[in-house]
């Protein structure tokens, strides 16, 4: 958490310390959250002789349990507490005329605890991130991948260490992108391009150049990829966030493409103007609880408002602004496309035409999914914008 702070230029005066009592003795190492999580303050130590009953009680009350048994036990332990977490929060009966926006905030409410209560099983790390426990996996490179370089032992939840080592598969088998032909390997906290029906849009839309292309946010840098298969000369492709950087200059050096492709951090636009402008904002107009979820919610449309008030300032003439859009937003109750299309007034923006397509992921059709009503009528767009 530390090295995100300071690459997002936060200034940090002092690492956050755990403390607990081991032994007798009073210990502490420094503590680590991707959530941003503070130390806990209630820590006991735990092994493979804790019941699964006692520790989800313990979590839940806000005691953090460190680990100290078999490494394997505790996955399963996680997964256990995981099952009662799932059972509690079923037998909470939903409000009968409750609207889809509280619908979607009850979600999200019910996701942030519980990942608070299963964030609470923590585990021991020692230099070069060696996990000092029985039959612990080498886990080294996706912690290097996901937390960098951390010098000397520290303790993180369970749960953020099997994301780094589930996100390191990722980057390591990669996405198959069918418009590309190729594989995409997003980097941890880097959002996947495992929805392709948004992909797909980018690679049919006709395109009003080939001569330069903006890709704002671009995240592993899949839709530049896109744009230079298609025959675009030049690529300026921006983020802010140096992960995302970092992977899309991997994705289009592995490729082919860095020669054609710039990645440049910048809040939004870079400088000058272009005859296509491509923008794939966060979706979910709602406040990130995590900065791993900042891929997929806008707090106030911060990022979709900032690109389309700056269009116009970097759109060559006659030049097309792509906005690529799900309707989720519309179908939960958190926008409407009344104050969609009236900020496309207020920038001074025309719609030259719109391309539709449905999801295929299998959320799509769970009907168990908390948001199924709205995921089942969701349709992702890529508006063609232009200056009125």
């Amino acid at each position: 958490m530390r090295n995100l702070i300071e690459s997002q230029g936060i200034a940090v005066t002092e690492e956050p310390i755990i403390r607990w009592s081991e032994g007798g003795e009073l210990r502490s190492a420094r503590w680590r959250s991707e959530s941003g999580a503070p130390p806990p303050r209630r820590v006991v130590v735990v092994d493979d002789r804790t019941k699964a009953d006692a520790a989800y009680r313990l979590a839940s009350e806000g005691t953090a349990l460190l680990w100290r048994g078999d490494f394997h036990n505790a996955r399963q332990l996680l997964q256990a507490m995981a099952r009662r977490m799932e059972r509690s929060l079923g037998k909470r009966p939903a409000p009968p005329s409750s609207s889809p926006a509280e619908a979607f905030h009850r979600h999200r409410l019910a996701q942030s605890q519980r990942a608070r209560t299963l964030g609470m099983l923590l585990i021991p790390f020692e230099a070069g991130h060696h996990i000092p426990l029985r039959r612990a996996p080498d886990v080294h490179r996706a912690c290097e991948e996901a937390f960098g370089t951390v010098e000397g032992p520290y303790v993180a939840p369970l749960r953020d260490l099997l994301g780094a080592i589930g996100a390191h598969e990722w980057r390591k088998n990669g996405v198959e992108i069918s418009a590309l032909g190729a594989r995409i390997h997003p980097h941890y906290g880097v959002f996947s391009p495992i929805r392709g029906e948004y992909v797909d849009l980018v690679a049919k839309a006709p395109l009003p150049s080939r001569e330069l292309a903006f890709d704002i946010g671009t995240g592993t840098g899949v839709l530049a990829a896109i744009l230079a298969r298609r025959g675009v000369a030049r690529i300026v492709a921006t983020d802010q966030d140096p992960r995302a950087l970092a992977c899309a200059r991997e994705n289009l050096e592995r490729l082919g493409l860095a020669g054609r492709v710039e990645a440049v951090r910048a809040d939004l636009f870079p400088e000058g103007r272009a005859p296509l402008v491509v923008c794939n904002p966060p979706w979910i107009p709602a406040r990130p609880k995590s900065p791993l979820e900042h891929a997929v919610y806008d707090p106030e449309s911060r990022m979709l408002r900032g690109f389309l008030s700056g269009l116009g300032a970097h759109l060559a003439p006659g030049g097309e602004g792509w906005l690529i859009l799900s309707d989720i937003a519309e179908h939960l109750g958190l926008r409407t496309r009344e104050e969609l299309l009236r900020t496309f007034d207020e920038a001074g923006l025309q719609v030259i035409d719109r391309l539709d397509a449905c999801p295929t992921h299998r959320k799509a059709f769970d009907s168990a999914d908390p948001l199924h009503a709205a995921r089942a009528l969701e349709v992702t767009s890529l508006w063609r914008l232009a200056l009125r």
